[in-house]
C-alpha cells in the first residue's frame, strides 16, 4: 500500500460518509417516512440535481471498470457503450416525460404501479416488479466488483489468506452505504453524486490528457496497440483456427457487426428500463426537468468515450494484469502521483456507492409497493411503507454482497448482462401502456413470459472458456451459424410477437381486459396541474 494514496482515498471516503448522513437534513422534509420522500427524495429535483442524479445512477463503477477491460483485452465490441449511450437519449426524451406526469398524476413509485394502474392487471404488475428486483440485484453486486478491483490493485487486505481480514474494507463501505442510505432515503445518492461526478470528470481528463502524453501521444498508442494485437494474432494463429483463442482487434469484424448494433440498440432500449433509472427519473419536478436532461446527459457519453480509450492506452503504458478489469486501476497507479492516485481511486468506489444506494432503494420501492402492499399488508400507513422500504434495502444491499462474495466474478458479470434480457421483457407493458390501451393485459403477460423464458434458455446455453453455461450475452441467430446477436434482442421480438398475436385473439373470446385508470390528459400533465378523476383512456373508451 502506499499511504499518500491511501490517506487521500480514505479522506474523500470519509467526506462522501459525512455528506451521506447529512442528506437527511438537506432540503429537509417534514417527514421521511413516506415513500415519496424516503424512496423519491420528495419529487422535487430541478435539473442541476437530476443531472448528477440520472449520470450517476446510469454511469456507475463498474462502466468505468469494464469498457476500457474490453479494449485492453482487444474486444472492440465493448465499445458498444458508447453508441448506445447516444441512442439511448432521443428514446427518453420521448417516452419517459409521459411516465413523469401520469405517475405525477396518480402518485406511482415505480412502473409496475402504473402497469396496474393503466390495465388492472396485478399479475402483469408483479411480474414487472419481481423482473425489475431480479434485473437489480446482479447490478448492484457488480458495484462490489469495481470496489473490490480498486481496493486490491490499492493492496488493502489483498495479503490476507483470511476470507474476512480480505474482504474487510468491502463490508465497512457496503456498512456504512447501508446506514446513510437507511437513514437518509434518495437525497444521500443525490448529495454525493456531486463529488462523484466531479471527481470523476476530473480524473478522465486528467488521465487522458497527462498520460497520453507521458507515453508518447496518441499516436505511439494506436501504432502500439495495433502492433500488439497483430502480434498475438499471428503467435495464437492456430488456436483462433480452432475456436479455442478470439482474435484481437481495434475494430469490430465482419462477423461481430450485427452483434455490436444488436447490443447497443438492445442496451439502449433496456438502461430506462431498470427500476433505479426510472426512479431518478420520478424524482425529478417537471416534465420539463427530464426533457433538459435528456438534451444535457449526452455530456457523459463523450466521458464514456474518452475513457474506453484508457484501454488502449494501458497496453501502451505497458500495464500487465491477469483481470483486465484492473487495467485502468493499475494504469493509475503506475502513472499518477500518489497523492492523485488516491483521488482516482476514490472516484470509482463513490462511483459505486451511488448507483448502489439508488438501486437498493428502487429495489426497495418495487418490492413495498407491488409486493408488501399489493399481498402483504393492502391497507398500510405510509410510515409502515417506509420502513418496509427501508429494511429491505439494507437486505438487498447484503444478498448482492453475498452474491459477488460467493460466486465468480466471471459469473456475476455475465449474470448482470442477463439483467438487460429479462429487464427489456417489461418494455411492452411499459412503454407500449404510455401511448396506447390496444394490448391486452393477458398478451402482454404471455409475451413477457415467452420473452423471459427463451432469453433464459438461450443464455443458459452460452458457454465460455471459464463457465459452460450464462457464459455472455450473445448467440447465433436461429437460422444462421456465424451470425451472432444479443440476447435481449431475439427474446424482446418473440415477447412482441406474442402479444401482438394474441391480443386480437383474446379480444375475439371476449377475455375481459381490466379497467384503464388513467386518462389522456394525465400523460402531458405537469407540476401545478389540477388533478381530476380518471375517465377516459388515450383510446377514447369510457369508463
Amino acid at each position: 500500500m502506499n499511504g499518500v494514496a491511501v490517506g487521500v482515498f480514505v479522506f474523500l471516503f470519509l467526506l462522501v460518509t459525512v455528506l451521506g448522513f447529512a442528506a437527511a437534513r438537506w432540503r429537509r422534509a417534514k417527514d421521511l417516512a413516506t415513500l415519496d420522500e424516503w424512496g423519491l427524495g420528495g419529487r422535487g429535483f430541478g435539473s442541476f440535481v437530476a443531472w448528477f442524479l440520472i449520470g450517476g445512477d446510469i454511469y456507475t463503477a463498474y462502466t468505468f471498470i469494464a469498457v476500457p477491460a474490453t479494449l485492453y483485452a482487444g474486444s472492440a465490441v465493448g465499445f458498444f457503450a458508447v453508441p448506445y449511450t447516444i441512442v439511448v437519449y432521443p428514446i427518453i426524451f420521448l417516452f419517459l416525460p409521459r411516465l413523469w406526469s401520469v405517475s405525477h398524476r396518480h402518485g406511482y413509485v415505480t412502473p409496475a404501479d402504473f402497469v396496474e394502474g393503466r390495465y388492472e392487471s396485478r399479475p402483469l404488475a408483479t411480474a414487472v416488479a419481481l423482473t425489475g428486483i431480479l434485473a437489480t440485484m446482479p447490478y448492484i453486486a457488480l458495484q462490489l466488483v469495481g470496489m473490490q478491483v480498486v481496493l486490491q490493485v490499492m493492496g488493502i487486505g489483498k495479503e490476507s489468506d483470511n476470507w474476512f481480514v480480505k474482504d474487510l474494507p468491502l463490508f465497512i463501505a457496503f456498512a456504512v452505504l447501508a446506514a446513510y442510505t437507511y437513514s437518509s432515503g434518495l437525497r444521500a445518492p443525490a448529495l454525493i453524486a456531486f463529488v462523484k461526478d466531479t471527481l470523476i470528470y476530473l480524473v478522465i481528463i486528467v488521465a487522458v490528457i497527462y498520460i497520453p502524453h507521458h507515453v508518447g501521444g496518441w499516436g505511439h498508442i494506436f501504432d502500439t496497440v495495433g502492433k500488439s494485437f497483430t502480434d498475438f494474432n499471428s503467435q495464437n494463429a492456430d488456436a483462433i483456427a480452432a475456436g479455442k483463442a478470439t482474435p484481437k482487434a481495434t475494430m469490430p469484424p465482419d462477423a461481430l457487426h450485427h452483434a455490436y448494433w444488436t447490443l447497443a440498440l438492445g442496451s439502449a432500449l433496456a438502461l430506462f428500463m431498470y427500476p433505479h433509472s426510472i426512479t431518478g427519473v420520478l424524482s425529478t419536478r417537471s416534465r420539463s426537468v427530464i426533457r433538459r436532461n435528456a438534451s444535457l446527459l449526452p455530456a457523459y457519453s463523450f466521458l464514456l468515450g474518452l475513457l474506453a480509450l484508457l484501454g488502449f492506452v494501458a497496453i501502451a503504458a505497458g500495464v500487465k494484469v491477469t483481470n483486465p478489469q484492473q487495467a485502468v486501476p493499475q494504469l493509475f497507479e503506475n502513472e499518477f502521483p500518489p497523492w492523485f492516485a488516491g483521488v482516482a481511486y476514490a472516484a470509482i468506489v463513490i462511483g459505486a456507492l451511488v448507483p448502489a444506494a439508488i438501486m437498493s432503494i428502487a429495489a426497495a420501492n418495487l418490492w413495498t409497493r407491488n409486493i408488501y402492499r399489493a399481498f402483504i399488508n393492502r391497507t398500510p400507513t405510509h410510515a409502515q411503507e417506509a420502513q418496509q422500504a427501508k429494511v429491505v434495502s439494507l437486505l438487498v444491499k447484503f444478498g448482492a454482497l453475498v452474491f459477488v462474495l460467493a460466486l465468480s466474478k466471471d459469473f456475476a458479470i455475465n449474470l448482470q448482462l442477463l439483467g438487460g434480457v429479462w429487464i427489456l421483457q417489461t418494455l411492452p407493458a411499459i412503454v407500449g401502456g404510455l401511448y396506447t390501451r390496444w394490448f391486452h393485459r393477458w398478451a402482454l403477460f404471455a409475451g413477457w413470459a415467452a420473452g423471459m423464458a427463451w432469453g433464459t434458455w438461450l443464455a443458459y446455453g452460452v458457454k465460455s472458456p471459464t463457465q459452460a453455461h450464462f457464459g455472455g450475452p450473445l448467440v447465433n441467430l436461429p437460422w444462421s451459424d456465424t451470425t451472432k446477436v444479443y440476447i435481449a434482442i431475439l427474446a424482446f421480438a418473440l415477447n412482441v410477437i406474442v402479444a401482438v398475436v394474441l391480443t386480437p385473439v383474446l379480444r375475439a373470446a371476449s377475455v375481459p381486459d381490466g379497467i384503464d385508470q388513467t386518462r389522456p390528459s394525465d400523460y402531458t400533465a405537469d407540476l401545478g396541474d389540477e388533478e381530476v378523476q380518471p375517465e377516459l383512456d388515450p383510446e377514447g373508451a369510457t369508463h
